[in-house]
């Protein structure tokens, strides 16, 4: 099954392309567009009733990280046919596998054609929920910088954030982390920043496109997090609820709620901040931690400004109410059966309180 977004891929030609390609090769296949940003759960119930009525072995995800992760909950469902998929999600049932998945990507921001990642959005109450396990890693990923040239500006930079989260989640650790991991991951973050703002001026600069594309796949492969203990993650599920609730793309959402989480959560272990300061940001030392961590977390806010998004989230173009915020803190902690993150344990008391300063 070839399985895909919205036009983008039909106007450009590149569906005609594979569906040709498969044609040469004779291998049958069926198609399903239709997948949008925050992928939903009702186009995976589709994708996996077309899968067993046309006996599908493989999915080709043509797209970005919302058609990848749609491609991988329904290829969960059709390995996991004892359950209704989103039990998978919601950890009421464990996966024993993944129909193979391969990957055509179009944007560079999930890293989901690396990642062991699937995010996907049930519109029964507007849950984003996440499944991570190795069975869903794509078999293989297609990966040619020209095939982003034509997206927008927006789409463009809200992926560059997103990349720049997937290193910075697991950047943030309060452990003892290795001097190499830290250095990779902070000549990822530096990398993105440059060729972020070299494609709003020159969308069509393959050298930087190229860039993007890899620091995409190697933000959210692991090898930045090596040693760091899985990271925090308080970001992505905070902003998960921003997604679930009012469909903002991912990278801007990420953007919007980062600086309200940082100084709140800063204190735990200021040091650190410090150091991503200087070592990322190019901060000069202020001879004081808490002064130089403060400064690294505006110099970001400054970057995310001078590549068009937003830091909080009336410049998202939301403005939540205190009952919205309320649902938000509950849902992303299970009613408060959970807490988030790891650089420090957050309750639904503590998100309210983030998203209230990130309005």
């Amino acid at each position: 099954m070839v399985h895909y977004g919205g036009q983008s891929a039909k106007k450009s030609g590149l569906l005609d392309r594979i569906f040709k390609a498969l044609e040469v090769e004779g291998v049958d296949y069926v198609s399903l567009g239709g997948v949008v940003p925050n992928p939903r759960l009702s186009k995976v119930y589709e994708g996996i009733e077309l899968c067993k009525e046309e006996d599908v072995d493989f999915i080709l995800a043509v797209g970005g990280g919302s058609v990848i992760d749609s491609a991988k909950a329904i290829g969960y469902g059709m390995a996991n046919q004892f359950c209704d998929v989103w039990d998978l999600y919601t950890g009421k049932e464990q996966p024993t596998g993944c129909m193979p998945i391969g990957a055509v990507l179009t944007i560079a921001a999930a890293g989901s054609e690396m990642s062991n990642s699937s995010v996907i959005t049930n519109e029964d109450g507007w849950y984003k929920k996440a499944l991570d396990i190795d069975y869903g890693r794509c078999k293989f990923a297609v990966m040619n910088p020209e095939l982003t040239y034509t997206l927008p500006e927006y789409q463009t930079e809200s992926g560059c954030t997103d990349i720049m989260m997937h290193t910075m989640e697991r950047y943030f650790v309060v452990e003892d982390t290795m001097d190499l991991t830290d250095s990779f991951a902070e000549d990822v973050m530096k990398n993105v920043m440059v060729n972020a703002k070299i494609l709003l001026d020159d969308p069509k600069n393959y050298d930087a496109r190229a860039e993007i594309m890899w620091a995409g796949s190697v933000s959210h492969n692991g090898l930045t997090g090596c040693g760091t203990n899985g990271g925090d993650w308080a970001t992505h599920l905070i902003e998960h609820e921003l997604g679930g609730m009012f469909d903002v793309a991912h990278g801007a959402g990420l953007a919007a709620v980062w600086g309200s989480w940082a100084r709140y959560v800063m204190d735990e272990k200021p040091e650190r901040f410090a150091k991503f300061a200087k070592n990322v940001m190019g901060v000069e030392d202020q001879g004081d931690v808490k002064k130089t961590a403060l400064a690294g977390i505006e110099a970001v806010e400054d970057f995310y400004h001078s590549i068009n998004m937003p830091v909080n989230m009336k410049e998202l173009g939301i403005e939540p109410t205190d009952e919205q915020i309320e649902e938000m803190a509950m849902k992303a902690t299970n009613e408060n059966t959970v807490e988030l993150g790891a650089f420090k344990k957050l309750k639904a008391e503590d998100l309210v309180k983030i998203y209230t300063a990130a309005k």
